[in-house]
């Protein structure tokens, strides 16, 4: 949600030929489809937190959101340099300082690979893959 922030409120105030470009579709769409990922992540960890605190099996649940969640942040991340610019790498924004911490979520703690492994067996019944 950092990201959709920054990028709205910069995709407002920078003006370009007298308009915001914000007002571009090639600029708004991705701001929009980002937000829309983070939203879906965000109702996936409601879920799963619901099946945990109901004492229910939630494990899929809990990889598949956290998944979805690294996924999104990273998607964000990516639309918010673009929407930057040139800008999106200058230090006085803390635009590049976060989109190099947000790649961490896909490694850590858990790897989205591993997660991969575990939906693929544990969910679609498939073969141990190591």
């Amino acid at each position: 949600r950092w990201f959709i922030e920054r990028a709205v409120k910069y995709a407002q105030d920078r003006i370009v030929f007298d308009r915001p470009i914000g007002k571009n579709q090639g600029i708004q769409f991705p701001i929009a489809r980002a937000h829309v990922n983070i939203e879906a992540a965000d109702l996936m960890r409601i879920r799963a937190a619901e099946l945990f605190d109901a004492g229910r099996p939630c494990g899929a649940e809990a990889n598949m959101a956290k998944l979805v969640a690294a996924d999104a942040s990273w998607e964000a991340a990516n639309v918010t340099v673009q929407t930057y610019g040139g800008f999106g790498f200058a230090e006085d924004y803390d635009v590049e300082r976060k989109f190099r911490e947000t790649r961490l979520y896909q490694v850590a703690p858990i790897s989205t690979n591993l997660i991969l492994s575990y939906i693929g067996e544990h969910v679609l019944g498939l073969p141990r893959s190591f």
